[in-house]
């Protein structure tokens, strides 16, 4: 007998199977209801959504479903869906998008939810409603695959048909598989054959019956010889779209059959006039098969359980990577080469990664960062939001005994440092750091890159314009002067009600305040809104600011190094009428503006503070303010994207942020509170956060704890304090360390004598540390010619007056490597208990707390005051500052006032010669000795080492 015989006899038998089951009505084939099915997977979900909310009280799993037009069978499934989202703990967000929408639109709404971390799932509603042409195979492809649920990314798809399940899986066709499962059949080896190709159902299914190691057939509408395909099916998939189309006599008996087609017939006896059938005649092949599924009830609850299983599966890998921080770091590896190069040659031997893979290394979503260029970005603050569970990071701070003018490496160390914790002992740590002005970059002291092989790269990108930054609180802080003489110009020159008609003009005849101006009148206790009801002693006193000259605080910046600026005039045209005064200008980096930037916690906070910001004075002692002056929004306009931190890269490939960088005399001296927050959250409960503070301890330290840790709330759990041999010996009598000179022989033998005369300067350090609370570790820069004795010396005596450790770093040779043994050093400080406490309580008066600071951290026996500078404490006392804190100005090159005295003196005067207020970064700022905020050039400045290769178009000279 030949094969077709045998085959002819087998179906006939089959039908006569069939025919003698359908004699019966009752349906033979277990009943794979969907529905039942579906309500399990739905408890499942409810309960682990409940975990996630439990774990992170914050997050919640979100759905966005896009619908254009208004079809009303989209309308079903789309409530069906809200309906299941919503039992299960899932947020959704319906977007109804208008028949009228265009393609362009509907990419735009798909690009913003792509980007909104609160979504984790976006389904488009098929099909489209719309009059416009729109590609929906364009659409799916939009939503990003890690939002995908439907599982109609070309990518995904992809991913399911080379078997990599870790992407999102079509949901019909999963909802097929786990149907298929509950019948109990056993897939692997099974003869299974699937009726459609379509890419939501036929094609996908086919491929995961595959991977579960089925013997899968496609069947279409080519196939020939359908009906007997069919009934060689173990296992029967249906979704053709065709109303019954396959009989009972095309099912093999006892197969298992996944009806997934849903068609509405004609029926009469119907309220509707139609009911919904499958893609197979259910009441025939229910007597043939073992199982199946019904229509309504069977896949399509399935469906939309899937629907949800891969909300909340995209949902938990969110929240996993909230949980469970681990940067997938890809180090550089170091070109070491001996003797060390300069900092600019080292820089260019070592390639940047593009900062857009950085970012995503340490948890950055593409949508967060803004690149400038592939070397440098910006971080979106939106950030915060997504990350607002996650617990901070521990904190170290680096800041220096009192240096040489030379610099004694804390950049270079907090550098190192962060490259060691992060490249070579596999934790997640940043540094943060201060964005450097130009005036030392072209003057004598050079880049603030940190040196050797623990540097941030590209240097020149560092200290030069980097973002722009700089350049935007230069022309903000312009801005403010530029309003503010102008202000005084035009109330010298004009009558109250012509000041007043053209502060609040009649436009279209309509007159009324602008929103500055409504704070401005609310500020003066005038209880109106309308313009033309105020009296006019009120509109008087809307329209003078009356400021007394004498007391303007508020020059312009630049930010180069410009003695000639020191004092000018300004006013001097015929066009201002003889209204010149003196005035001057300051470094960009001495701006309050840039001390805002550096203290501000978020846009409204930073747009408080910049509102509060005095600029002078008026005749009656009022203090004027920006806003005063109506400058607030513009400055606003002007520095919004400066409050984004800036990322950029060691030398060995960790991130480092760049933000801000206040002036260390004049104010406060360190990177952002923002810079902080940011690495904080992503370096996550386990990771470390290295941040330099301004100079030494007595001034650097000092501020960071008592102005930028009041402002923040992040206390630091370790201080690194940063000693050399070098500065030692100067401060036990060495001869002066000057810039540009070589250095004394003395600097670079043996010589323990000296160097135990200087050991009172670090050990001041540590104490003042310790009177914080905060455990210290020190770190001995290497420098090449310093001996055993001399380190061991240092290490000792740091031991024996408090350092919780003191380890020799060589960082700058060896880059991280150097650094591990300070690292180690570090971590175990940071697991002891501190018992931080401020210097000083705000609540006592001002005079007290700059006692306070003068004593404990200077070593000052009493202070002295300048003629007036009591009075205007007292000033500030009356107009509610004096629970401020203090922002000492004073040199680094010495504990006391006067840079030329070395070591640690004690019971000195301490001379208060002048004192201002920042009312907007929010402290009072006495100034001691002489500080300059405008530095000059000397004779010869870096400026004529400075070049660019018209060859290669590189920067030369930088150092």
């Amino acid at each position: 007998m030949n094969v077709s015989r045998i085959m002819l006899v087998s179906n006939r038998l089959m039908v006569s199977e069939w025919l003698s089951r359908m004699a019966s009505t009752t349906p033979k084939a277990t009943v794979l209801r969907g529905t039942a099915i579906a309500k399990d997977i739905t408890a499942q979900l409810t309960k682990e959504v409940a975990i996630l909310r439990t774990q992170l009280p914050n997050f919640q799993p979100g759905l966005a479903i896009v619908q254009v037009g208004g079809r009303e069978d989209s309308n079903v499934y789309i409530r069906a869906k809200i309906k299941s989202a919503s039992e299960i703990g899932i947020r959704t967000e319906h977007v109804k998008m208008p028949r009228s929408t265009t393609e362009a639109e509907l990419l735009l709404r798909l690009d913003k939810l792509n980007e909104d971390h609160k979504i984790h799932g976006i389904i488009v509603q098929m099909p489209l409603d719309c009059i416009n042409k729109i590609d929906s195979h364009l659409i799916t492809d939009t939503v990003s695959p890690d939002k995908d649920v439907d599982g109609l990314n070309t990518i995904n798809e992809g991913r399911t048909a080379v078997g990599d399940f870790t992407s999102f899986i079509p949901c019909t066709p999963f909802g097929v598989i786990e149907l298929i499962k509950q019948s109990g059949a056993r897939l692997a080896g099974a003869e299974v054959v699937v009726l459609g190709r379509s890419k939501i159902v036929g094609t996908p299914v086919a491929e995961l019956l595959k991977w579960n190691h089925a013997t899968v057939t496609i069947c279409h509408s080519k196939t020939k010889d359908l009906k007997e395909k069919c009934l060689r099916a173990d296992i029967l998939v249906v979704a053709v779209g065709k109303p019954e189309l396959v009989k009972g006599s095309w099912v093999k008996p006892g197969a298992v059959v996944i009806d997934c087609g849903i068609n509405a017939i004609p029926d009469p006896s119907k309220k509707s006039g139609q009911r919904l059938v499958g893609d197979v005649a259910y009441d025939e092949a229910s007597q043939v098969a073992s199982h199946i599924t019904p229509v309504p009830g069977g896949v399509g609850p399935m469906t939309v359980a899937m629907l949800m299983k891969n909300t909340v599966i995209s949902a938990q890998k969110v929240a996993d990577r909230m949980l469970n921080i681990k940067w997938n770091l890809r180090p550089l590896r170091l070109k070491k080469q001996k003797p060390v190069p300069s900092d600019i040659e080292i820089a260019r031997a070592h390639e940047p990664i593009n900062v857009v893979y950085l970012a995503d290394e340490i948890g950055i979503y593409h949508n967060e960062i803004i690149p400038y260029g592939s070397k440098k970005a910006k971080i979106s603050l939106s950030i915060l939001d997504r990350l607002q569970d996650q617990r901070h990071a521990k904190y170290i701070i680096v800041v220096g005994i009192t240096p040489t003018p030379l610099g004694e490496g804390k950049t270079t160390t907090s550098v190192g440092l962060a490259q060691a914790l992060s490249v070579h002992k596999g934790l997640n740590a940043l540094v943060t750091l201060r964005q450097p002005s130009q005036g030392p970059t072209f003057g004598v002291k050079g880049g603030a890159a940190g040196g050797g092989y623990a540097q941030v790269i590209p240097m020149e990108d560092f200290n030069l314009h980097l973002t722009g930054d700089i350049h935007a609180i230069t022309a903000a802080h312009n801005l403010l002067a530029a309003q503010l003489d102008a202000r005084m110009f035009h109330e010298a020159t004009q009558s109250d009600d012509a000041m007043f008609d053209r502060l609040v003009p009649t436009i279209k005849g309509i007159r009324k305040f602008s929103a500055i101006q409504q704070r401005r009148i609310q500020k003066l206790g005038i209880n109106k809104t309308d313009p033309n009801q105020l009296t006019k002693e009120e509109r008087a006193r809307f329209a003078r600011l009356d400021i007394d000259p004498k007391t303007i605080s508020w020059t312009r910046v630049i930010d180069i190094n410009d003695r000639y600026l020191r004092k000018i005039t300004i006013g001097q045209s015929p066009t201002e009428k003889g209204l010149s005064r003196e005035s001057s200008f300051s470094i960009t980096v001495a701006s309050e503006l840039m001390a805002i930037l550096a203290l501000a916690k978020n846009m409204k906070d930073f747009k408080e503070r910049v509102s509060k910001i005095v600029v002078a004075f008026s005749k009656k002692g009022e203090p004027v303010t920006a806003d005063d002056l109506g400058v607030t929004g513009a400055i606003m306009v002007l520095l919004k994207d400066t409050l984004q931190p800036n990322l950029m890269q060691t030398i060995e490939g960790s991130p480092v942020l760049v933000h801000s960088g206040p002036f260390a005399n004049i104010a406060h001296g360190c990177s952002s509170v923002l810079a902080d927050i940011v690495a904080s959250k992503l370096a996550g409960k386990d990771g470390y956060v290295v941040t330099e503070a301004g100079f030494g301890s007595d001034i650097g330290m000092e501020k960071l704890l008592d102005i930028k840790s009041r402002t923040s709330g992040y206390i630091p759990d370790c201080v690194v304090l940063v000693a050399t041999i070098r500065a030692l010996k100067m401060h036990g009598g060495g001869p002066a360390v000057v810039p540009g000179r070589p250095l004394d022989p003395v600097y670079t033998q043996e010589n323990l004598d000296l160097l135990k005369k200087g050991l009172p300067n670090m050990i001041k350090h540590i104490n003042n540390a310790k009177k914080f609370g905060l455990p210290v570790v020190v770190s001995i820069n290497l420098h090449g010619n310093d001996s055993d004795a001399e380190l061991k010396m240092v290490q000792d005596a740091a031991m024996q007056n408090g350092a919780l450790d003191a380890v020799v770093s060589d960082h700058y040779s060896e880059g991280g490597s150097g650094a591990v043994k300070l690292a180690d050093a570090v971590i175990a400080a940071c697991k002891r208990h501190s018992d931080f406490k401020f210097l000083y309580d705000l609540d006592k008066p001002i005079e007290e707390k700059i006692k306070i600071i003068a004593t404990e951290m200077y070593g000052a026996g009493k202070i002295v005051y300048s003629p007036g500078v009591t009075d205007k404490l007292k000033m500030y006392e009356k107009l509610g500052y004096g629970k401020l804190p203090i922002c000492m100005a004073k040199t680094q090159l010495s504990l006391t006032g006067d840079p030329t005295i070395k070591g640690a003196p004690t019971g000195f005067d301490l001379k208060i010669n002048d004192v201002h207020i920042s009312v907007g970064a929010g402290f009072i700022i006495p100034i001691v000795g002489e500080i300059t905020t405008m530095p000059g050039l000397p004779t010869r400045p870096a400026i004529y080492d400075l070049d660019v290769n018209t060859e290669t178009g590189n920067i030369e000279g930088l150092f």
